[in-house]
Formats: C-alpha cells, structure tokens, sequence
C-alpha cells in the first residue's frame, strides 16, 4: 500500500481501537497465561498499542516485580496507553519492532492479536525473530498470537458495512492476495457533519508451518538450537517449542480464527 509505514496503522486507529476491539480475547485469563510463560519476567510486548494487555499485565505481576516493558512504532498507541497506564507501570519504548528492540534480556516476549503480521515482508518478520532471539534469557520464550490463514485463502475485493447509524456509516474495503500472502485495505467513515475518515491496514500473513519454520531457523542460528518437539497447552495452542530458549506459535482457538478471519475481510 503506497504511503503506509510502520506507524501508520496504530495512528489511524488508536481513537478507536479499545472502542473496536475490546472483546477480541478474555484479558484475565491471557494476563494469567503470559505471567505463567514470563518465569518471573522481565516481559516486553511488541506493537504494545494502548496496553490492552501490558498494563494489566504489569499490573497482575506487581506482586511478583514482574516488569513490563511495550515497544510501538504509533506515538498515538502510546499516548493512549499513558492515558491508561498513570502509574507508568508499563516500560514503553517509541519504535520499530523491527530494528529498536532494547537490549533485555527478557524472560518472555510477545506480539498480540497479529502484531506480528503487521510486518508487511518476510523479511521483516523474520528479522524480528532474529532480534528477539538475541534477547531472550536462556530458558525465555517467544509468543506468538495469530490467525490460521484460511484453506483456500482468500482473494479479490470486498466492499462491507462494518457499522451504520443515522450520522454516521463505516465501510470496509479490502484487496485480498494470496500469491504474496497479504490483504489491505481501509475502514471509511463517512459522517453526516464531519466528513471523511479513513483508516488503513495492511498485512503480510504466515501459516503456522511458516512461523515453526521462521523461530526454528533463526533460533538454531542465533543460537545452535537444533532439536524441536511439539507440546500442547491448555486449550489455546498447538505449539512448537524450542529449549532453550522457547519459540512458541500458538494455533487459534475457533473463536479466535473466526475473530480473525473477519478481520481480514473487514480490514
């Protein structure tokens, strides 16, 4: 999408996304099952966002000095989560989660709700990966929270009514690709005295072979890993797991692939 950059996404959306997206998973029981991987912490969230989950995160490890730290690349994300977060319990840091990491080491970290596939090319995700990997603790973990991409996957346009009210009409328009694995598109908000919003989005989406793949290979490299096996936990995830230190892809729920899937057909 031309013009779209790393920040683009969190600044078109931030006014709203709580507003938006608040129902996308159960927070307490997520808090419960990050603080359970964090093995004491520190914990760092990439494309933190207005702390959807990091401030209660560090809220729920207060207890235990769990530190939390957010990196997002929106400064609209950020004010959003200093609006929530007055405490300052959440370390945040402005920036790409490509190339400004802070050094750690952390205990576990995390992308949230396809954080992740918001890197627009392979090759940014997987430089992700590699950075991550230099800096988790021996024995930390990487998770990972995305969508299953459909069988067939989607293609072509799509034009839908996200929201209709007497003022105002929200539309969602998407392009859908699957030789290079991405979909795009804009929410447009038309309002009877306001005029014209839009809100872009862009993705470049994995299968979970794809994501198993990307953590095995950056991990054996960065660190001489070389032996994988498959563990299963609780009922949120099929996981590959790589000790140490742990990369973890977690395969959605059905509830969470249907979130997910009309995410891509509305945005």
């Amino acid at each position: 999408m031309q013009g779209y950059d790393a920040s683009s996404y969190g600044d078109a959306f931030a006014d709203v996304y709580d507003d938006w997206y608040h129902g996308i998973s159960d927070v307490d029981l997520t808090v419960v099952e990050l603080l359970d991987l964090a093995g004491g912490g520190p914990v760092l969230e990439l494309g933190v966002g207005t702390g959807r989950l990091a401030v209660p995160l560090a809220e729920a490890g207060l207890t235990d000095g769990v530190a939390v730290f957010g990196i997002d690349a929106s400064e609209a994300m950020l004010a959003r989560l200093a609006w929530r977060d007055p405490g300052k319990l959440v370390t945040t840091i402005h920036g790409d989660i490509r190339y400004d990491l802070p050094e750690g080491p952390f205990g576990l970290v995390f992308a949230a709700y396809n954080t992740l596939f918001n890197l627009t090319d392979e090759g940014g995700q997987a430089r992700c990966f590699a950075d991550v990997a230099q800096r988790l603790r021996r024995g930390g973990r990487l998770v990972i929270e995305a969508f299953v991409p459909d069988d067939p996957p989607r293609h072509g346009d799509s034009v839908t009514v996200r929201s209709i009210a007497a003022d105002r009409v929200v539309l969602s328009i998407s392009v859908a690709d699957p030789d290079h694995q991405s979909a795009s598109g804009q929410f447009v908000e038309l309002t009877q005295t306001g005029g014209v919003r839009l809100r872009p989005w862009s993705i470049r989406y994995s299968t979970p072979a794809q994501l198993d793949e990307c953590g095995a290979s950056r991990a054996r490299a960065t660190l001489g890993i070389v032996r994988t096996h498959a563990v299963r936990r609780r009922v949120h995830a099929a996981r590959q797991r790589l000790p140490p230190p742990d990369v973890i892809v977690p395969r959605a729920s059905l509830r969470a692939r249907q979130l997910i899937s009309d995410r891509i057909s509305a945005e």
